[in-house]
This record gives structure tokens, C-alpha cells and sequence, in this order.
């Protein structure tokens, strides 16, 4: 069995470049029918193809874990964006993608190259020989050797889902591990209580490495906490062991810790919530011991780049058909606590102008949850499918859950675009908002859709 991976010396102006994309769709596609289950978590499987790949997991440059329910890919984003600043070279795995799988992962800078995603993900084809293993499990050995063959400064690495038995959580001495705010979502997989679910992510953990915690409630904390001690790992809490700390709103942000003060405009992510993204990303950087200089901490916040998340569409076929002095938003948010900060995102920031909300979510969401906290606040709910997936709600079905979240004003739509029309002809002032939410899934159909 070969290990030392495939020929990766392909320029990207020949023609196997230009094929790789739809090369690289067909090879997911027989990847996807390798295990019966979408989601099977145990560890074993992964332990088992990265032996067959020369371990590379062993070998990447020093790693963050980020795990936890809300907020990782907002932490990460941050992470980069002022790593990056400071002159570092960074790779990221995060999950899902919105457009291209290719998003997924990222070397020193740029998303990877189309022609290596091929040659890395026929390499582990190969190697893994048909044996059952689920899609994430390999997708991530691919991330893995991509990491270990580019040289880096720094690796940010993002649970897929919980955190025990992520295919992450192979890598056991990681420079420091962070723990987003932990909310009930995933419950079929992670436990039907929040002891449970912390429990699962708090498995990241490792003795020696430094864990990062934003502000967690009770259980979750007391879990966090017990965990930690058993297993000799330090915790730092928000708002006792460091603090973030908001001007106004857009009025910039503080830091600061035992060791480190910065000051920082507002992250270019708009919302409250992601002033504490910000100082958990930070503090993150703060006690892994790498250099972060104040000019770069400054530059990061400005320049971070995370799509989907409360993101304004400014150009493209979609906007394109708004009336004048309408915008377009775009969120992935798909849960109870997602609900709640978009509704303190539209009471802080859209209170000026009706807001139409377009949503399509999965089955596996408890949609009434997550479409509460917003029921008071808009003008219209229009239910949509979400095409790319087929665990999704009918639109009839999601209408009756906008009916028993609190919504009076609810339609049913074929399609985001037949949604979007019919909002436009409903609406009669002169200036509004239309923000498409409820899961990650449909921010992707729409971008592709938009252009």
C-alpha cells in the first residue's frame, strides 16, 4: 500500500486542472456511499485509514481545536484573519461548505487547489480500499495530508460534530483548544441534555494544552470544569480568566487578560455576539503562546471573511431584482440559540425598515426553537425548500412551524427566487430588508444561485 500520496506536481494552467472540478464532485460522490450512515461517530475507522496513510495527523503544524455549538466558524475566521495579519501562515478545516468543497479547506491563504483536492482525495480512495468509513472521516484524512505535505505556521482545526468521537479529536497535543458557547442542537447524536452534549465537546480537551471557554450556562460549565481537572487540562473562562469588551455598538471592542491588553475596531461580522467571538478567538491566540502584535490584532478584525453568517448580498441575479433601498441578507443560523442572537441582531441594527424573512431548515432542526425569537420582529415568513438537500422541510410543513412559533404573516414558496418575487409584490414600503435563513444548506443553494 502506498503512503508517501500522491504526484501533486500538476500546473494550474493544464488541462487536468480545468477538469479537476467535476472530477473532484464525482469522487465525493463515491465517497459519500462508503458507510450507510451519514453520521456514525467512533474514532476507530479513522485510527484505521490513517495508519494505512503514513499518519499524517502526526505531523501537521501546531494545531487549535475549536469545538462547541455555535460560533466555531466565526472563532476560526477571526483566528485567521489576525494570524494572517500578523505575517503568519495558516491552514483551516472547517465544515460545511457553502459552494465549493474546496471551502473546506484552506493552505497558507487560499482555498485548496482543485487539481491537489483530486490527487489527495483519489490517493485516500485508494488507500481506505472500499472499507466502510463515513464521508467526514475521509474528507478530513484528505485535510490532513494536505496539511502535513504544505508547510504552515499554525493549524485551526474545526469539530464536525461534538467532539469525543470527531474525526478531529485523533490529534492528541494540540497548542491550545477553545470551546464556543455549548446550546442543545444535534441531540440524536450527542445526548438529550446539555451535561451530555458539553461532555462531548469538552473530550477535545488535552492535558498540558491550554482550553478556552466563552461564558457557558451552569451544567455545561460544571462539566467543562470536572473534565478538565480530571484530565489535568487548564481552563480559562470568559469574564474571569479574560475580557471582551464592547464600546458601543460599532464603536469597537477591548481585551484583555493576565497577560495581554489589545483594542480593536468591531469585527467586520456584524452583531453583539461576535464581540465575543472576537475576545474568545483572542484569548485563544492570547494563551497558545504564539506573538500577536497590536497592529495585527487591529487589521484581523477588519478583514475577516466568513460567508452566510448575517452576510449583506450586495451584487448578483438575486439583488439584482430588489427594488431600490432593499437589502439582501443571508444567514446559515439554524438553531434555539441561532434563533435568539439574530433576533438581538435585528432589534440592535434593523429596527429602521420592514424585514421579510425567506426560510428553508432541516428536519433535524427543531425549527419552532430556532423561529421563535423572531416571530415578533418580522413582517412576512415565506417557507422555501432547501434543494440540495432532501432532510428538509416541505414548505407547508415549515409554514406550520412559523404558525406555532408566533408568525402571522406566512406563505409557502417553491423556490428562494419564487419567494423573493413574492415578497417584493407584497410589499409596499419604500425601503425593507429580506433576510434567506435556517440553515447552511440553503445559504449555499442561494449563492450558487445569486452568482
Amino acid at each position: 500500500m502506498r503512503t508517501s500520496g500522491p504526484n501533486v506536481t500538476d500546473s494550474p494552467g493544464s488541462e487536468s486542472h480545468f477538469d479537476a472540478p467535476a472530477k473532484v464532485d464525482a469522487a465525493l460522490e463515491r465517497l459519500t456511499h462508503l458507510y450507510p450512515k451519514l453520521i456514525d461517530l467512533s474514532l476507530d475507522r479513522m485510527h484505521r485509514l490513517l495508519i494505512d496513510l503514513g499518519n499524517p495527523h502526526l505531523r501537521l503544524p501546531p494545531v487549535i481545536h475549536v469545538a462547541g455549538t455555535n460560533g466555531k466558524g466565526s472563532t476560526i475566521a477571526m483566528m485567521r484573519a489576525v494570524l494572517e495579519a500578523a505575517g503568519y501562515r495558516v491552514h483551516v478545516y472547517t465544515s460545511p461548505h457553502l459552494v465549493r468543497f474546496s471551502e473546506r479547506i484552506r493552505l497558507v491563504g487560499g482555498l485548496i487547489d482543485e487539481t491537489l483536492l483530486l490527487a489527495l482525495l483519489e490517493h485516500v480512495e485508494d488507500a481506505n480500499a472500499g472499507r466502510p468509513i463515513t464521508f467526514f472521516e475521509v474528507t478530513t484524512a484528505v485535510a490532513f495530508m494536505a496539511f502535513a505535505r504544505i508547510p504552515a505556521d499554525v493549524t485551526l482545526l474545526e469539530t464536525g460534530l461534538g467532539g469525543r468521537f470527531d474525526a478531529t479529536n485523533v490529534i492528541s497535543n494540540p497548542i491550545a483548544t477553545v470551546l464556543t458557547s455549548i446550546s442543545m442542537d444535534h441531540m440524536q447524536y450527542l445526548g438529550d441534555t446539555l451535561a451530555l452534549i458539553a461532555g462531548e465537546k469538552a473530550a477535545i480537551m488535552k492535558a498540558g494544552a491550554p482550553c478556552i471557554s466563552a461564558v457557558q450556562l451552569p451544567d455545561a460549565a460544571k462539566v467543562i470544569a470536572d473534565a478538565a481537572l480530571k484530565i489535568g487540562a487548564s481552563v480559562y473562562v470568559q469574564d474571569t480568566d479574560w475580557h471582551v469588551q464592547a464600546a458601543d455598538l460599532g464603536g469597537g471592542f477591548t481585551y484583555n487578560s493576565a497577560q495581554s491588553e489589545w483594542t480593536a475596531p468591531s469585527p467586520a461580522l456584524p452583531g453583539r455576539h461576535q464581540i465575543d467571538n472576537a475576545g474568545l478567538a483572542l484569548a485563544a491566540l492570547d494563551a497558545s503562546g504564539l506573538a500577536i502584535p497590536p497592529f495585527a490584532v487591529r487589521s484581523g478584525m477588519r478583514a475577516i471573511d466568513w460567508p452566510a453568517r448575517a452576510q449583506r448580498l450586495k451584487r448578483g441575479v438575486l439583488v439584482a431584482g430588489l427594488p431600490p433601498m432593499w437589502e439582501l441578507w443571508l444567514d446559515g443560523g439554524h438553531n434555539a440559540d441561532a434563533g435568539r442572537i439574530t433576533a438581538q441582531l435585528i432589534a440592535d441594527h434593523w429596527n429602521d425598515a420592514p424585514l421579510h424573512i425567506i426560510c428553508g431548515m432541516l428536519t433535524s432542526k427543531a425549527a419552532a426553537d430556532y423561529l421563535r425569537p423572531l416571530a415578533g420582529l418580522a413582517a412576512s415568513f415565506t417557507a422555501v425548500p432547501v434543494p440540495s438537500s432532501d432532510a428538509a422541510y416541505a414548505p407547508a410543513d415549515l409554514a406550520d412551524e412559523a404558525k406555532l412559533a408566533g408568525f402571522e404573516n406566512i406563505h409557502a414558496a417553491g423556490s428562494s427566487e419564487a419567494a423573493l418575487d413574492g415578497v417584493i409584490s407584497r410589499g409596499s414600503a419604500a425601503r425593507a430588508r429580506v433576510l434567506i435563513c435556517g440553515s447552511l444548506y440553503l445559504a449555499g443553494d442561494v449563492l450558487k444561485e445569486n452568482g
